[in-house]
């Protein structure tokens, strides 16, 4: 299973890396010293695909990224995302979901210079703008990649008719969504869509946001700025309630010589040749244990075990609050 995998026209390993939260996302974030560590172990242990954001961190992120990974940047494939950025407010800085051709140019722009690049591999719509139509947001992102400033187009948290509309503009090379076995809506649609039109499909939060790996026992301890803290699936009762759902899940674990976060990696990966996953980190024995999962092998009859204990039905609580989910095109299961 650790045989590279297609991301769009690149050859990337199965497991890659996602950069948020070395600078955004869940409370305070590592040193600068710590972050910059974990990517050059990644780079060393042979991770070629390094995922950040215009959003992450407000620029933070990437321009980390850019620092520490600027001297190597032939050893791996950078994708980065455009469309979500920050604006100033009185309170400090505001996100701003913006799909207008200008401003994702500008986004570009802005990216390049704090990537220390001249180009980026793979360039996202972080989210469809829904006052743009998709078709205007693609043909900038296909402008960007004419004058060379970007090699391949992706879309993030996108429908499969909403891929099919930007597809029929320009060619999308990978769809990136959360997806792990307590969220499993992609399967709707998204990831036989992007098999069918040969995109990749990119998996964040395959842990589902540490939850798998067994690393959250209880809410209370999150950081005040933690964004789980808004999510109704980490909610004290649906929390509670999804935990009782590990104990199964670190029995088949230990059957198959293999953590919960490995078994929940590997089984992101056994979902289509087409599938990589990008969990991230801020620790390197972590980094160490998730790569692992590249080389573990499920059975069949394992895999449906994990179906059977994970699912729509069997996971309490929305992965988003009305809010967030507002900006989220991606299809979901029925209300029952």
């Amino acid at each position: 299973m650790n045989t590279p995998r297609q991301l769009g026209p690149f050859s990337v390993s199965p497991i890659g890396l996602g950069c948020m939260n070395l600078s955004h996302a869940y409370g305070v974030p590592p040193s600068a010293e710590v972050a910059a560590d974990i990517l050059l172990r990644a780079l060393d242990l042979g991770v070629t695909h390094f995922d950040t954001a215009t959003l992450y961190g407000f620029g933070a992120n990437e321009e980390l990224v850019g620092r520490t990974l600027g001297p190597h940047r032939s050893r791996f494939v950078l994708a980065s995302k455009c469309g979500i950025h920050g604006v100033k407010s009185a309170t400090g800085m505001r996100r701003v979901i913006d799909g207008n051709p200008a401003t994702l140019k500008q986004n570009c722009e802005d990216s390049l210079r704090r990537l220390k690049t001249d180009v980026i591999d793979l360039y996202y719509l972080h989210r469809w703008d829904k006052l743009v139509a998709i078709e205007d947001s693609v043909g900038a992102l296909a402008d960007l990649k004419r004058e060379g400033k970007i090699r391949a187009i992706g879309l993030s948290e996108v429908s499969a008719s909403t891929l099919a509309r930007a597809h029929a503009v320009h060619p999308i090379a990978a769809v990136q969504s959360e997806y792990s076995l307590c969220t499993r809506n992609l399967e709707i649609a998204v990831i036989e869509t992007c098999r069918r039109i040969g995109a990749t499909f990119v998996a964040f939060s395959p842990l589902a946001r540490g939850f798998l790996a067994g690393a959250l026992p209880e809410v209370a301890s999150l950081m005040p700025k933690d964004i789980r803290r808004s999510m109704p699936r980490f909610e004290a009762a649906a929390h509670a309630a999804n935990l009782g759902l590990l104990d199964e899940f670190a029995k088949l674990g230990r059957g198959a010589h293999a953590s919960m976060a490995q078994l929940a990696l590997a089984w992101v990966l056994a979902r289509g040749a087409h599938v990589v996953a990008i969990p991230g980190t801020t620790c390197r024995t972590h980094l160490e244990e998730n790569l692992g999962a590249a080389t573990l092998e499920l059975q069949p009859d394992l895999i449906a075990q994990l179906d059977a204990l994970f699912n729509q039905r069997s996971i309490a609580g929305e992965r988003y609050n009305a809010t967030t989910q507002a900006e989220i095109d991606t299809e979901n299961f029925a209300t029952p």
